[in-house]
């Protein structure tokens, strides 16, 4: 994602946000979208620009190895922990209060040390599946980014070489296509960036 889009995007995002309704509790904002398309990079850019902002990433709650059954991961977003990140993140800090939780490590197979995060005027939680429909409801703004599939797995290369490329382009990109598809996540947000 290139410096001119990330400011594109953060500019119209930061227009939207500054026209919510006043609230008297912190705003949730979902920045969800293929993998490979700026999410991360877009929720650090905000971060540094909107005063009073928090960032939870939903790559540290990817499913644990026992709840990675056949069922599970056969449902369209079912391949994340949104119960965990429900419990352990939105709702306390929905509600003020401090988050802890436990990222998931994927490559030791077992959750990590706690993290903290104190209540913020604004959370940003990025990540494929951050508007999965059980925690919609939750969110004042959806965002959703989006990139073909040349651009994506360019991007996915130069991060992990062509074995990552591999594993994405046969396992985490048909899960995310089918989640987006089923649950309509582009059409539903509301807004979109073509990264």
């Amino acid at each position: 994602m290139s410096i001119s889009m990330i400011e594109a995007a953060a500019g119209a995002i930061m227009k939207r946000i500054d026209s919510l309704p006043e609230a008297d509790r912190p705003y949730l904002i979902a920045i969800d979208g293929r993998c490979a398309s700026g999410k991360t990079t877009l929720a650090a850019f905000l971060q540094e620009r909107i005063q009073e902002c928090a960032v939870v990433h939903m790559d540290h709650f990817f499913l644990q190895d026992a709840q990675r059954t056949k069922e599970r991961l056969a449902e369209p977003g079912g391949n994340v922990d949104y119960e965990r990140v429900e419990a352990e993140v939105i709702r306390p800090l929905r509600n003020g209060q401090e988050a802890e939780y436990r990222p998931y490590d994927c490559t030791a197979k077992t959750l990590g040390k706690p993290r903290r995060i104190a209540p913020q005027r604004y959370v940003f939680i990025e990540g494929s599946y951050s508007a999965h429909p059980a925690l919609w409801d939750y969110y004042d703004l959806k965002i959703f980014l989006t990139t073909d599939e040349t651009q994506q797995m360019k991007r996915i290369r130069h991060r992990g070489g062509d074995a990552a490329a591999s594993v994405f382009r046969d396992r985490w990109i048909p899960l995310e296509e089918s989640y987006f598809q089923a649950c309509r996540i582009r059409e539903r947000c509301d807004m979109c960036f073509e990264t």
